[in-house]
């Protein structure tokens, strides 16, 4: 029986996971690198991965909270790095998490015992203070993340290691604009991170370039009612919406919104032709374009000595400085050959957890994956389903099926032509988490949750679906979580409500109560759609067990 449980790494699904383990009665020990929690975001200047100075969350505070513990209401819906770091030491002094933790202790090797095949148990090697260990853990958790290595394809742009004079580094390096002060820079790639860095630098450099390949939709973080815009989309009527009706008319409709703030065709930023929908959040992008800041040109041919060269081939000479915003390949050095073979692509993994080919299923990935909401929810029902796993309180299924479900999902991914480009495949934020919800046995039942709580059910449906939801009845039910369900608009309000204001009519409320009266009618309009539409003119695309992006809210280089 698994009792002893190794967690590697204490950012935010390694706190989860420390958690998940108490709840379930087993013994966490959980490995740190560093001499501190946090992770990735844990700022630092040098030395490791960390997010960059100025870095603002682009998930909500209520989409992204761990599922039990809400952030307090006068927290920002938006927050720094600095915010969201004091929410994970909160989090973890409530439960009592930072006595399971050892600090500055690098995991060298996590191997397979000779008996593994019948007690499913690891030899794992650490080092503190150049003292080297070995223990023997019942099961693993890995929540190092997919930030582990920056990607940097030097190979890609001729000409930028032998003949360009200027500087050249990738985003991780990037801390902040003083050391760009008056430069000519080119930012490749246009994901989350290339589109904050080339805004920010645009405020000091003499002239921003921004390179993209493809191309990219942009949306801000606020709603056209001022709320957060993740609050107001990521709900279940909405994705019972994209479900029923057809797949050619809902990408129309959320292009079609996209363009609403600003046509990206002027702005040089429309996607080419692609089964995937490339987002980014950025508040400030357009208007940056606008003013002619930043400058959005298309993939760079060649570099000479001072110049970049484009695939329209045009020009930009005398650049300074060329920042690589390409993202990162995840990477665990640690795991013995035949497991990190297995573990070269997340879509080998099943549920994006568990390598199938093990002979026990004691090995669990955590984080290893993107979703169309918070990665940190994705990564905490990961782990209470873990958990569940290694107690034997869930069964998964034959190795066969195992096997054969990643299978079906990788033949998938090659006849879409997304075998190469897995790390901008987003999966449906909704469709994931039930998927995982169920397996743990905490989906929210909305017939029975009616037929008890018709006040609660119109939230769930309506409403944002925040981590809490997963919390209303099952395993690791949370007496709060109703509580924190039907307040969440008011979390959302309170910090934004910082000045006093008189007001009667209370708009805000007739709205609220137009929009619950108003949604059943548009429902019912859409299956009537989805119903008598000929399928010629909507050809639904499907991609088997891979929901591809409806929407996309977290960093892509973070």
């Amino acid at each position: 029986m698994v009792q002893r449980v190794a967690i590697i790494g204490a950012g935010s699904s390694g706190l989860a996971s420390i958690k998940c383990c108490l709840d379930e009665g087993l013994e966490p020990t959980c490995f740190e690198q560093s001499h501190d929690i946090g992770g990735l975001w844990r700022f630092t200047e040098v030395g490791r991965i960390s997010v960059y100075r100025s870095v603002i969350t682009n998930t909500s505070k209520e989409m992204m909270c761990f599922s039990d513990f809400p952030f307090p209401e006068d927290f920002p819906n938006y927050m720094t790095h600095s915010r969201l770091l004091e929410y994970f030491r909160m989090y973890a002094e409530h439960f009592s998490l930072l006595r399971y933790i050892r600090f500055k202790t690098t995991v060298h090797s996590v191997r397979k015992r000779p008996d593994f095949s019948t007690t499913g148990q690891w030899d794992v090697v650490t080092e503190t203070d150049e003292t080297v260990e070995s223990a023997i853990f019942d099961a693993v958790m890995v929540c190092s993340g997919h930030y582990a290595e920056p990607h940097l394809p030097l190979d890609s742009f001729p000409g930028i290691e032998n003949r360009f004079r200027g500087q050249y580094l990738h985003s991780w390096e990037y801390k902040d604009s003083a050391s760009f002060q008056g430069k000519r820079v080119l930012v490749l790639g246009v994901g989350n991170s290339g589109g904050d860095i080339a805004v920010e630098i645009s405020r000091v450099a003499a002239q921003v370039f921004l390179s993209t390949r493809s191309g990219t939709w942009v949306i801000s973080r606020i709603s056209d009612h001022g709320f957060p815009l993740d609050m107001m989309l990521t709900t279940r009527f909405n994705n019972c919406l994209e479900n029923f009706l057809p797949s050619a008319l809902m990408r129309w409709l959320r292009l079609k919104k996209f363009n609403t703030w600003f046509d990206h065709a002027n702005y040089g930023l429309i996607p080419q032709k692609s089964t995937n929908l490339s987002l980014i959040v950025n508040d400030e992008l357009p208007s940056c374009i606008l003013c002619g800041a930043v400058v959005v040109k298309p993939n760079v041919k060649e570099f000479t000595e001072s110049s970049a060269v484009f695939e329209d081939e045009t020009v930009e000479e005398n650049i300074d400085v060329v920042v690589f915003a390409t993202g990162y390949n995840f990477s665990f050095p640690f795991l013995e050959e035949s497991v990190r073979n297995i573990c070269r692509s997340k879509y080998a993994l099943y549920k994006y957890i568990f390598p199938p080919p093990l002979e026990k299923p004691t090995l669990a990935v955590l984080g290893l994956i993107q979703l169309t909401g918070s990665i940190m929810a994705g990564a905490e029902l990961q782990a209470r389903w873990a958990t569940r796993v290694f107690k034997g309180l869930n069964q998964l299924p034959p190795a066969n099926r195992l096997m054969a479900e990643v299978a079906k999902k990788q033949q998938h991914l090659i006849k879409q032509g997304l075998s190469n480009k897995e790390n901008k495949i987003k999966m449906s934020y909704i469709g994931y988490m039930d998927e995982i919800a169920s397996c743990v046995g905490v989906k929210p039942n909305m017939l029975l949750l009616f037929l008890k709580d018709p006040k609660l059910t119109l939230e769930v449906f309506f409403g944002p679906c925040t981590p809490c939801q997963y919390r209303l009845a099952g395993p690791g039910k949370w007496v709060g979580a109703r509580n924190a369900i039907l307040t969440q608009w008011h979390r959302a309000l309170k910090p934004l409500r910082t000045r006093v204001i008189d007001d009667s009519s209370n708009h805000s409320s007739v709205f609220h109560w137009l929009t619950i009266l108003g949604l059943p009618t548009l429902l019912c309009a859409g299956l009537l759609i989805c119903k008598y539409s000929p399928q010629m003119w909507f050809p639904r695309v499907r991609l088997g067990a891979i929901p591809i992006c409806k929407m996309g809210f977290m960093k892509g280089g973070m």
